[in-house]
């Protein structure tokens, strides 16, 4: 470590807090902003905007505040990341004369939740930066930052000796790289403030569609400071609820969409002082309730100091309930005795996942289309959850589900959802993804919802002309060696047919999906058939003749593959003859 002062001789303390674990909880700077292929691209520097520090304890030691710097690059499409040599600023002058900075340069590397490494060694995915303080300026340089938001310096903040309580300042950051652009950050470090603790509540987890419970709401001040308010956030998933709606609260649905979770926080600000040294609770416990279509769900409870009065988001609603009140524990375990201050916000923040026994219906739907030889026609198939459950794999992000699609015989695949990839006849990787495939596997996301579903548009060309021709749709879990879907009490429905030129024997015409379809638009991500591994276009006609598809055969059973049967190769050669009769009548009609 290299020191600002000499005179405190700093210590890394043994339990400091992963960069990881701060950086998870604290609001950062914004992203960074998208740069266009003629300009260099843009890095935003971040972290905690306010850091609390302990007083100085005579004969104690300073007890040190860890505080995080991130730098955001551009993900996705609008970045490729930066190679090249960085160098970071950090004036310290501001903070110079009540506290001492160092920086941790032996990070302990510990993954963080977007896959990066936690401490200095992380450094954006590039070489962790060497960092020399002097005087009231210092100077890091590394090299490499990936797209996303990784941690690139850590500092251990203390105050210093003759530090007094309410000292405040700032430490402001600069970077700057030939061939890219930094945006500054500034964060504030006070000595004094309040550090807020949110006790874990001993939930139960293993519930059952109806379970309540209490959540009696605890927090402490362990700081050296008092907090004027606190601000209260609860986020919760689709299966758990809250049914108070507090007038001091503010609510929102996330991410309502198909396609998300569909989480809902509230913003609770509470007023009061909260002493330091003082544990405080709910007036009332609030209620958690795992409602019908619970299953794997997890609650988020959160505690900070409120500030300065926030404007509200647009998407945020008031509650129109009672006030939402804390007060002092009584008891003993109002005092929090024993225990070492931290005033790092790592334990503002607690989590609970629960288990509720629950099931969730998926059932495919096929469908029936018609069209010439050449001609290309939509088939519109996929899978509906039933419900009563929402399934959702929040913790690893694996997809639910896969909808394994094969092709009919006599049609090829000319356009497909983006989702979907090609495969062999037996499932098995394909490496040409462009060109007509047997065999199609198109993932869900991590969460399908009650109600909703995946809806797959694949545009057809009818090669040959064969009546009754028949593909499977199955909708089954990722592994295909393990194909159950753990949840589904109801494996006989994850399997529908698509028919192609149905006959008139009562195994054709249209029929719906096990409820409302949820077509394209209303499924998690179903992409229209954009991508046309033939070259053609979803709805294109393949050729002078057109083809029409029909409604949905979401009540087909899968009977086996589908042939010119001896009747409709009879029809066949009935309304051929016929048309060589009606020929001949004409041409004779002419010479007479």
């Amino acid at each position: 470590m290299t020191r600002l002062s000499p005179r405190n001789a700093l210590r890394r303390a043994a339990g400091l807090l992963a960069a990881a674990g701060l950086l998870a909880v604290v609001p950062l700077a914004g992203a960074a902003a998208p740069a266009r292929a003629d300009e260099p691209p843009v890095f935003t520097l971040g972290g905690p905007a306010e850091t609390g520090l302990q007083p100085y304890r005579a004969g104690g030691g300073p007890k040190p505040s860890r505080l995080g710097i991130t730098v955001t690059a551009p993900s996705g499409e609008e970045g490729t990341g930066f190679a090249g040599r960085f160098t970071l600023t950090f004036d310290l002058s501001g903070v110079a004369g009540f506290a001492d900075v160092a920086f941790d340069g032996a990070a302990s590397g510990a993954e963080t939740s977007d896959g990066g490494a936690s401490g200095a060694g992380a450094s954006g995915g590039g070489t962790a930066p060497d960092c020399e303080v002097t005087g009231a300026k210092a100077v890091c340089v590394g090299t490499g930052v990936r797209p996303g938001t990784h941690p690139v310096a850590a500092l251990v903040v203390t105050a210093a000796a003759d530090g007094e309580r309410g000292d405040s300042g700032t430490i402001t950051v600069t970077g700057e790289a030939e061939g890219a652009a930094f945006t500054p950050f500034t964060t504030r470090v006070t000595v004094g403030g309040p550090d807020l603790v949110m006790e874990e509540l001993p939930f139960r987890t293993e519930l059952v569609p109806g379970d309540r419970q209490q959540a009696p709401i605890t927090f402490a001040n362990r700081g050296a400071g008092d907090a004027e308010g606190v601000l209260l956030t609860l986020r919760y998933t689709r299966g758990l609820d809250i049914p108070q709606r507090y007038s001091n609260c503010r609510y929102s649905e996330d991410d309502p969409g198909p396609s998300g979770v569909g989480r809902t926080t509230a913003l609770c600000t509470v007023e009061g002082a909260f002493e330091a040294g003082e544990a405080y609770t709910l007036a009332t416990p609030l209620t958690i309730e795992a409602t019908e279509r619970a299953y794997r769900d997890t609650f988020l409870y959160r505690i900070e100091e409120a500030g300065p009065p926030r404007p509200a988001p647009a998407a945020f609603e008031r509650g129109d309930g009672a006030v939402l009140r804390a007060v002092p524990v009584t008891g003993p375990q109002n005092r929090a005795a024993g225990r070492t201050a931290d005033p790092t916000p790592h334990d503002n923040q607690r989590e609970a996942d629960f288990r509720t026994e629950n099931t969730a219906d998926f059932a495919a739907y096929g469908d029936r289309v018609s069209g010439a030889r050449g001609a290309t026609v939509t088939a519109d198939v996929g899978f509906r959850n039933v419900g009563p459950a929402w399934i959702g794999h929040l913790r690893s992000g694996e997809d639910v589900a896969v909808v394994d699609f094969t092709v009919p015989r006599g049609a090829s695949v000319v356009a497909k959802p983006d989702r979907c990839r090609a495969v062999t006849a037996a499932g098995e990787y394909r490496e040409d993804q462009r060109s007509p495939a047997p065999r199609y596997l198109c993932p869900t996301s991590p969460a399908v919802h009650d109600g909703e579903g995946l809806g797959l548009p694949f545009a057809l060309r009818i090669e040959e002309f064969l009546i009754g021709a028949e593909g499977k749709v199955t909708v089954r879990a990722p592994s295909a060696r393990n194909p159950a879907l753990p949840f589904d009490p109801a494996p006989a429905n994850n399997t529908a047919r698509l028919v192609l030129n149905a006959g008139d024997d009562g195994d054709g015409g249209p029929s719906t999906p096990p409820t409302s379809d949820p077509g394209p638009d209303a499924s998690p991500s179903g992409a229209p058939a954009t991508s046309a591994p033939g070259g053609g276009a979803a709805g294109a006609s393949g050729g002078s003749d057109s083809g029409t598809g029909s409604g949905h055969g979401g009540g087909l059973a899968s009977t086996g593959s589908g042939a010119l049967t001896v009747a409709g190769a009879a029809a066949v050669a009935l309304t051929a003859g016929l048309a060589l009769v009606a020929a001949a009548r004409r041409r004779t009609g002419r010479h007479s």
